[in-house]
């Protein structure tokens, strides 16, 4: 009775095999892209990928909520903890209703469209690469509530709730959405195919959150008082529990930028602890030098400055090179908060701008320095053969991978000219940064105009997920 199913089967697979044989040969596509080209469920990547989420959102409540609501004075403290929250739930909602569409749901320059509103056409069978739609539509929802709260910093104790909820929604619209399609929006994106690089939102986020914050207060005006009245925090302990909490949950914020638990995620992993402590260490030596003593706050600065500068390279930089830029963070904030703010006389309340745009920036810069691989980083360097996810082909800037799909015909030259033997591996294609200088000036400058703090990548290092279909 088998011999009488066996011999069926048998033709049927090898009339199967001719086909497929037939249909790469005449589209010249390989096996591995064709294999490539199917989102498979990964039940690590999806495991990690919630638990990544859930990090985040413990960094607003009650990470930043803490952080800021101990930085303001006694009468200002339940106002600031409710604006946080609510901000927060009402930018999660606004990014279901249409944030996600315009952000990933599409392929202009400037937008993704509407094609994606109200999670139109989203299923639980969708996926996105290794894990399921709706856990990247989560996670990414994190991503934009905490970048709107981050705002509040720089208008806490004078601005009122009503406005600015409705100053939320607009900004999250007109702002962060746009900026987030342009930056991680795959192939047609502004700042994407600009070059830009940003593994977990440097651009995107800090950057972004941190000019907005100065802006608005520069248009608010000060605060009543403002270098009359003591304005110090109200209570240091909540603005070092707040701190932890923003550290700890900083390891969903960077590592799980990999999209998924891989060796890029186990890099950025690494690299927020390296950054973080030496930039906690480096705001305390500074502040020792011209204070004569740290303080607890300076410390929880020094933590928050660490974290924002490594956030775009988590990925790209080596262990040393993360050092770096946590060093140079978190001592050109504390010029700015403690220098720059005096000098031009705005009333940053939380300083938003010194330490978010400005360690934003500087993560930016350093980037598009250290990703070298000659410098230890990973863009055409030597840990590229380390990273198995790390396709040659597809070198890019950080945050989301698109998932390549059935193409004919060669794949565009996105990196670079393929490299002889003995630069990286015979036959890989060469990062930007092995290119002839004026190609390395250009790209430096693409990277600080174009956010090498953002999170996006033109076909994103392959530990990034993939990019819904649109």
């Amino acid at each position: 009775m088998t011999r009488l199913f066996t011999k069926p089967v048998q033709l049927a697979a090898g009339l199967l095999l001719t086909m497929t044989t037939a249909v790469m040969a005449q589209d010249d596509v390989p096996v591995e892209e064709i294999l490539e080209a199917v989102d498979t469920l990964d039940t690590g990547d999806t495991a990690w990928m919630m638990t990544s989420a859930v990090l985040v959102l413990a960094m607003i409540v009650p990470g930043l909520a803490l952080f800021y609501g101990g930085m303001v004075r006694t009468k200002n403290v339940l106002s600031v903890l409710m604006q946080v929250l609510t901000v927060a739930a009402v930018v999660m909602l606004v990014w279901v209703f249409w944030g996600y569409s315009f952000a990933f749901g599409g392929e202009g320059t400037f937008f993704g469209g509407f094609s994606k509103a109200f999670l139109s056409g989203v299923t639980v069978d969708s996926m996105s690469g290794t894990i399921p739609e709706y856990v990247f539509i989560g996670f990414q929802m994190t991503f934009a509530a905490i970048t709107t709260a981050l705002i509040v910093g720089g208008l806490a104790e004078r601005v009122k709730f009503l406005p600015l909820i409705v100053f939320s929604i607009l900004w999250a619209t007109f702002v962060y959405f746009p900026i987030a399609h342009m930056v991680w929006g795959g192939e047609g994106a502004l700042m994407f195919d600009w070059g830009t690089l940003d593994f977990a939102g440097g651009t995107v986020v800090h950057i972004n959150a941190g000019i907005a914050g100065l802006v608005g207060a520069i248009i608010l005006g000060p605060r009543l008082g403002f270098g009359k009245d003591n304005m110090a925090p109200h209570n240091v302990p909540f603005v070092l529990v707040g701190a932890a909490f923003l550290w700890v949950g900083w390891f969903g914020f960077n590592a799980g930028s990999a999209l998924g638990a891989n060796n890029g995620a186990g890099l950025a992993f690494i690299n927020t602890f390296l950054a973080t402590a030496a930039a906690a260490v480096a705001w305390a030596v500074v502040e020792g030098l011209i204070k004569g003593k740290a303080s607890v706050v300076g410390g929880a600065s020094g933590v928050v400055a660490g974290l924002v500068a490594i956030t775009p390279a988590a990925g790209f930089v080596g262990p040393i090179g993360a050092i770096i830029l946590g060093v140079l963070g978190s001592v050109i904030a504390y010029f700015f908060c403690a220098v720059v703010k005096k000098a031009f006389g705005y009333d940053d309340s939380l300083d938003v701008f010194g330490i978010h745009a400005i360690a934003g920036i500087v993560g930016a810069i350093g980037t598009g320095i250290l990703a070298a691989g000659s410098l230890g980083g990973i863009m055409g360097g030597r840990f590229q053969h380390r990273l198995p996810a790390l396709d040659p082909d597809q070198v890019g800037r950080g945050h989301h991978r698109v998932v390549r799909r059935h193409q004919r015909g060669p794949l565009p030259d996105r990196a670079g000219p393929v490299r002889p033997a003995g630069l990286g591996g015979a036959g890989t294609r060469g990062s930007r940064l092995h290119q002839p200088w004026r190609g390395r000036l250009s790209f430096l400058i693409h990277t600080f105009l174009g956010g090498s703090t953002g999170g996006g990548l033109r076909a994103p290092v392959s530990f990034g997920a993939p990019r819904p279909d649109g």
